[in-house]
């Protein structure tokens, strides 16, 4: 059976990466879907989605993250797609690893996330970072029993049965580890896959050292309480 895949790619300001992403994406997967979710950018990232003919959703006010991708996910579940894909605007994610993902899951497994720290590769984010992916992964492993190497990795695809629990439930702010616990909770199959990253092409990162701080521990604290309710 033929599966029906569609990439889903938050976008927040990246009118600079987005032409690159999607030729890429056109690419090396011309058979999948795609749409771009435009967090109420002020650049022109909408411009560059009519330009490319790209499917896209304008939200009238900035949602986040979280918001963000729960639209993309509440899109693809209720139009009726089997597999969607996750891929930052930043061009960090590489298009070619998106059969790896997609692979997985048809083997049986509900949630596939790209791990860089898997296998050595050209980018692995800052020292800093490092340290707090370690520590994320720690507390993962202690609350759910189970080893993820890249908790906080955006680059991932879904079934339709997590796309389902997506769309009822999904954290707002850096919601990546939190979303783990929860499907991990939930019985769900959770797996990861080696992928190369590469550094943001254009632009900065949202995530500031201040922010870096507040995102570990609103995280660690995301972590434990989601262990113990009943979501």
């Amino acid at each position: 059976m033929v599966m029906k895949v569609i990439i889903i790619i938050p976008a927040f300001n990246e009118a600079d990466n987005l032409p690159g992403l999607l030729m890429d994406i056109r690419q090396k997967c011309p058979h999948y879907d795609v749409i771009v979710i435009n967090d109420c950018s002020t650049d022109k990232t909408e411009e560059v989605c009519i330009n490319f003919s790209v499917n896209h959703i304008n939200l009238p006010v900035n949602l986040g993250i979280g918001g963000a991708v729960q639209c993309g996910y509440k899109y693809a579940y209720y139009n009726g797609y089997d597999i969607a894909v996750q891929v930052d605007g930043d061009r960090q994610h590489d298009p070619l690893f998106i059969r790896l993902l997609v692979e997985k899951l048809q083997e049986g497994n509900n949630l596939c996330i790209g791990s860089r720290f898997i296998i050595k590769n050209y980018f692995c984010s800052s020292k800093t970072r490092r340290c707090g992916i370690i520590i994320l992964s720690v507390l993962i492993r202690v609350f759910s029993k189970h080893i993820i190497t890249d908790p906080t990795s955006g680059f991932r695809a879904c079934d339709r049965k997590a796309m389902e629990y997506f769309t009822e439930y999904y954290p707002q702010d850096y919601p990546e580890p939190e979303t783990i616990v929860a499907l991990l909770k939930n019985k769900f199959a959770v797996t990861e896959v080696p992928v190369i990253m590469n550094e943001r092409q254009e632009g900065k990162s949202s995530i500031t050292k201040i922010k870096s701080i507040y995102y570990m521990l609103k995280v660690s604290l995301a972590i434990i309480i989601s262990s113990f309710s009943r979501r």
